[in-house]
């Protein structure tokens, strides 16, 4: 049965860079899932130290994405791609984002790719910040167009970073996952000025016991060193002298359709 898993881990590097008003650069290692929707089950019986919606090692929740309530991953996706006419006659979704270790997780990004069997149809972009608020930014590939490298980009609309003011637009650069993960995104300002890289490029691990084991000893703390950095990243700006911008007002967790990619 597991010969036939599509599933499987990536051992990424992760780097930000700044680039305005002020220049820094720092990067850290660490383990992706990359999980088809559909083999979680599998995954979770036959994978000992993983499991789907119960505590383990490493674990995969539900509750962690899309609607993050009562309501299945399978519903967020379908509503989203129906309600922008995005047609599939055999859906079939993954997505990359970074396991629960020991029960906690932060998932700045995660990423979902819908397929129609085996062509790209969109792709969802699941940005959460500190405040524990979600967006979801909506690409379709309308045409079914089958590229080395997708580039798309879109105005920011959810508050994330409290040193970067709103008034920025993004542009992805992102390949669709097999031996190796790429996936880029810059952040610029309305003059065109580029403010921020954040990168996460990887290799493909195969989904084993061996595997999560290995990358727990190597990196035993890596979820928590997710939301220790950030807020360590955030303190040095702010010793820097970086300009705080502050939230308008607490957002509901929200989806925009952002076009072809």
């Amino acid at each position: 049965m597991m010969n036939k898993i599509k599933s499987n881990l990536f051992a990424n590097v992760v780097t930000h860079q700044r680039f305005f008003p002020f220049k820094y650069k720092f990067k850290y290692s660490l383990t992706s899932l990359y999980i088809y929707h559909h083999e979680l089950k599998s995954l979770d019986k036959n994978v000992r130290f993983f499991s789907y919606n119960k505590f383990n090692i490493f674990s995969f929740y539900e509750k962690d994405h899309g609607y993050r309530d009562h309501r299945s991953l399978n519903e967020f996706v379908t509503d989203i791609l129906n309600k922008n006419s995005i047609k599939y006659k055999k859906l079939n979704f993954s997505i990359l984002c970074f396991p629960r270790i020991f029960g906690y997780v932060f998932n700045p990004l995660s990423v979902i790719y819908c397929f129609d069997e085996e062509k790209l149809i969109a792709v969802l972009y699941e940005v959460k910040n500190t405040h524990d608020e979600q967006h979801t930014y909506c690409f379709a590939n309308y045409d079914l167009q089958n590229k080395p490298m997708y580039q798309h980009k879109c105005k920011k609309i959810f508050y994330v970073s409290p040193f970067i003011k709103m008034d920025c637009y993004y542009r992805f650069s992102i390949k669709q996952p097999s031996e190796k993960l790429s996936l880029i995104i810059e952040q610029f300002d309305n003059l065109d000025q580029k403010i921020l890289l954040a990168s996460q490029v990887g290799k493909k691990r195969y989904f084993l016991p061996a595997t999560i084991m290995r990358s727990f000893i190597q990196h035993p703390l890596m979820t928590f060193r997710v939301i220790f950095g950030i807020h360590y990243q955030a303190f040095r700006i702010l010793l820097k002298g970086g300009k705080y911008y502050s939230r308008n007002k607490k957002p509901t967790d929200s989806i925009s359709f952002e076009g072809n990619l």
